[in-house]
């Protein structure tokens, strides 16, 4: 069976390989966040586009303050969004405020709490260096330096940086559509009251919640009954998407027709189960030129499995990088003990509210416990190797998605 690591390394390669044809599209910068960028965006001009200023004070030449105290001629004031037309000569300052171009002639700037106006004359208390409290023009970037590289995925700081660079237009990918197929005589629609034996539709929703986060638009298919016939034409609808998702039937039950119904259709299989605690029957492969996630009913196995594959690949298909999960580092509150060979992803609590960050499991029932996982704000992960954990462990922390 193979690992996590691997299992992630195959969805990697095979889209790292395959031709995708991403699509563009060119969207106001105010519509541009979560959107993938498609093209290299580079800086108009310098930045700063002059030295600038990083602290109110006086822009002096820093040879006239070396030796301080010292009293210099005062010879106006800049205020940001101005310049001085003048030249610092020496003997000489100038009031700055933050932002505001340095002058000609000065180099440095003294900080206003150590400087004591006097009518015409400033005394200084404090010498500086030269370039001190002045951020050098073209230090942040050159004209014509690229500043975003394609392939960003474009959050509150990127949007920022194309408003400075004068990006009102911003060219991006296309959002892959993701075909979301649950399967399952047990599952009812969410608005249905179901039988004591049934279940409502949640994977779907969540689903579909994941997706948006991820960058991609949702379609969700009618539930597809545990018969061959129609779980075939409604997966033949689904490989009209980009990616096409499947929840349940991916086990090895009497009524679990998924991967049979696949092979007719000529897929191929890139890996059948992994070794995970939850989401260990999981399918991945490719038919009809689309790529496919078959996903494990239970709904925490679905949340765990698209967050750790089916959201890299997603990522993949939407023009951004491959979008691995991201591990951060906590210190377990309890002994942990496990010997199952599995990577495990359980639902936790990480509190950050003193000293290191610690971690602790919440009660839940299992992969089907919706009521647990709802509670978590994390997931532990336990890797294989990790048999006998102490309280105070160093452990990996994966984030719930929001």
């Amino acid at each position: 069976m193979l690992s996590f690591e691997q299992a992630l390394n195959i969805v990697k390669e095979k889209l790292a390989t395959a031709d995708l044809r991403l699509g563009t599209e060119v969207v106001p910068l105010g519509e541009a966040c979560g959107r993938v960028l498609a093209e290299e965006v580079v800086a108009d001009r310098d930045y700063p586009p002059f030295h600038r200023s990083i602290r109110d004070g006086f822009a002096v030449r820093a040879e006239d303050v070396a030796t301080p105290p010292v009293e210099l001629r005062w010879r106006g004031e800049i205020r940001a969004g101005e310049h001085f037309t003048g030249t610092v000569g020496a003997g000489e300052c100038v009031s700055i405020m933050t932002g505001a171009p340095l002058p000609a002639g000065a180099d440095a700037v003294v900080m206003v709490e150590y400087a004591e106006s006097q009518e015409d004359n400033v005394k200084i208390h404090r010498g500086v260096q030269t370039g001190e409290n002045v951020v050098p023009q073209g230090s942040e970037a050159r004209a014509g330096a690229p500043v975003l590289p394609r392939g960003r995925r474009l959050g509150a700081a990127e949007l920022g940086l194309l408003a400075t660079v004068g990006k009102w237009r911003v060219p991006v990918f296309v959002r892959p559509m993701v075909a979301i197929l649950p399967t399952g005589d047990e599952v009812v629609p969410v608005e249905q009251r179901p039988e004591w034996f049934q279940i409502r539709n949640s994977n779907a929703i969540s689903l579909s919640a994941q997706v948006v986060a991820a960058g991609g638009i949702p379609h969700c298919l009618e539930i597809a009954p545990d018969r061959p016939e129609a779980l075939r034409r409604l997966i033949k609808e689904g490989l009209n998407a980009d990616l096409l998702l499947l929840t349940g039937g991916v086990s090895v039950g009497r009524y679990d027709f998924v991967e049979q119904v696949l092979a007719d259709l000529g897929a191929e299989f890139y890996f059948q189960s992994v070794a995970l605690r939850p989401g260990k029957p999981l399918v991945f492969g490719r038919v009809a030129g689309k790529f496919f996630f078959g996903l494990p009913g239970n709904p925490v196995s679905t949340f765990v499995t698209f967050a750790l594959f089916a959201r890299p690949a997603l990522a993949a298909l939407g023009g951004a990088d491959f979008e691995a999960p991201l591990f951060l580092r906590a210190r377990i509150d309890k002994p942990f003990q496990q010997r199952t060979g599995l990577t495990a992803f359980l639902p936790a609590r990480l509190d950050r509210s003193s000293g290191d960050p610690v971690v602790s499991l919440v009660g839940w029932q299992g992969s089907g416990d919706l009521v647990g996982a709802a509670v978590a704000n994390c997931f532990l992960v336990v890797h294989p190797d990790q048999t006998n954990l102490t309280a105070g462990d160093w452990v990996d922390v994966m984030a719930k998605e929001r």
